[in-house]
C-alpha cells in the first residue's frame, strides 16, 4: 500500500483517525450525515475504518469501502478500499463474499503487494468453513488447494508459513474423515470397507497423525478376515514406527494371543509398504 504500509500493517493496525462527522466538524445534534459523493476517497476510505474499528457488526462498513471503489474507481483508494472488503467480509464470516471480493482483487491489481493477502484470505475462506469431521469434506479439498496455491505462487510472503500450518491440519482433517467412516465399518464387521478406509490413510496420508491408529485397525480388520499374513505385516510397520505407540502394544497383544508376531509375510500392499519404507522411500 501507499505510504510504505504493507496489507498487513493497514489491516493489523486499522490506525484510529480524526472522526469525520459531518462538514463543519462541530457535530450539531441535528446535523445529518454529509453525502459521500462530496467527500474525498481517503475521507470515505477512513469512514470504513473508523466503522470497522467502532461497530460490533463489520459488516456495516462494507458500505464505505464499496463507495470508494464506486466513486473512486481508478484511485489508489479504491486498490486499498477492495482488500479491505475482502478482509471484512472474512471477518463477518461472509465467506463467500469475501473469495469473490479478493478474487476481484488478483484479477485487478495481481502484481501488487497485497496479492498475496488477497489469496491468502481466499484460503482462509475456504478452510474457516471446514466443519466438523462427520460433515462433507467438500470444502476441505478446496482449502488444501487455496493453501497450495498461496504456499506455491508466494513462497517468500508472510502468509505461506502460516498457510503451510493450516495446510497440514486441513490434511490431518481429511485422514480422520477416512478413520471415522473405517472405525464404522470395522464396528460393523465390514472388514474389507474398513481395509479400503485405513489403506488410505496409510497411503495417502501418512504424514498425518492417524497413520499408527489406520495401522492398528488394519492389524484388527486383517485378523477379523483371517488373513493373517497382512495382520502381520501391518503390525511389523507399525512396531518398526511407532513402536512406543499404544496402539502397537494392542496390536502385539492381538497377535501374540493368536500365536503370532509382528513380521513382514507375503507380498501384499502393506508388504511392497514395508519395503520401501525400509529403503527409506516411505514416512
Amino acid at each position: 500500500m501507499t505510504g510504505g504500509k504493507s496489507g498487513a500493517a493497514v489491516l493489523g493496525g486499522l490506525l484510529l483517525v480524526g472522526m469525520l462527522a459531518g462538514c463543519g466538524g462541530g457535530g450539531g445534534a441535528a446535523s445529518k450525515e454529509v453525502p459521500l459523493d462530496t467527500l474525498s476517497a481517503e475521507q470515505i476510505y477512513k469512514k470504513g475504518e473508523l466503522t470497522l474499528e467502532g461497530e460490533r457488526n463489520p459488516k456495516s462498513a462494507i458500505h464505505y469501502f464499496t463507495e470508494v471503489e464506486r466513486l473512486y474507481p481508478y484511485s489508489d483508494w479504491a486498490r486499498r478500499a477492495l482488500i479491505m472488503q475482502a478482509f471484512t467480509y472474512h471477518k463477518n464470516r461472509d465467506y463467500e463474499e469475501a473469495r469473490q471480493a479478493a478474487q476481484r482483487f488478483l484479477d485487478f491489481y495481481p502484481g501488487d503487494e497485497d496479492a498475496a493477502y488477497a489469496k491468502y484470505l481466499m484460503a482462509l475462506s475456504y478452510y474457516d468453513q471446514i466443519d466438523e469431521v462427520g460433515r462433507d469434506q467438500g470444502l476441505t479439498f478446496q482449502a488444501l488447494q487455496a493453501l497450495r496455491d498461496v504456499i506455491e505462487q508466494y513462497p517468500d510472503s508472510e502468509y505461506a508459513r502460516s498457510a503451510m500450518l493450516k495446510f497440514d491440519l486441513a490434511f490431518d482433517h481429511l485422514a480422520a474423515k477416512e478413520m471415522e467412516i473405517g472405525r464404522y465399518y470395522l464396528k460393523q464387521r465390514h472388514y474389507t470397507a474398513a481395509i479400503n478406509r485405513f489403506r488410505v490413510v496409510v497411503q495417502d496420508f501418512q504424514t498425518t497423525t492417524h497413520t499408527a491408529e489406520a495401522l492398528h485397525r488394519l492389524v484388527e480388520a486383517y485378523l477379523g478376515l483371517g488373513l493373517n499374513d497382512e495382520a502381520q505385516t501391518a503390525g511389523a510397520i507399525l512396531g518398526h514406527n511407532y513402536q512406543s505407540s499404544p496402539f502397537y502394544e494392542d496390536s502385539y497383544k492381538l497377535l501374540t494371543k493368536r500365536g503370532l508376531e509382528p513380521k513382514v509375510k507375503g507380498n501384499s500392499w502393506l508388504a511392497k509398504v514395508y519395503r520401501q519404507m525400509i529403503r527409506g522411500e516411505w514416512l
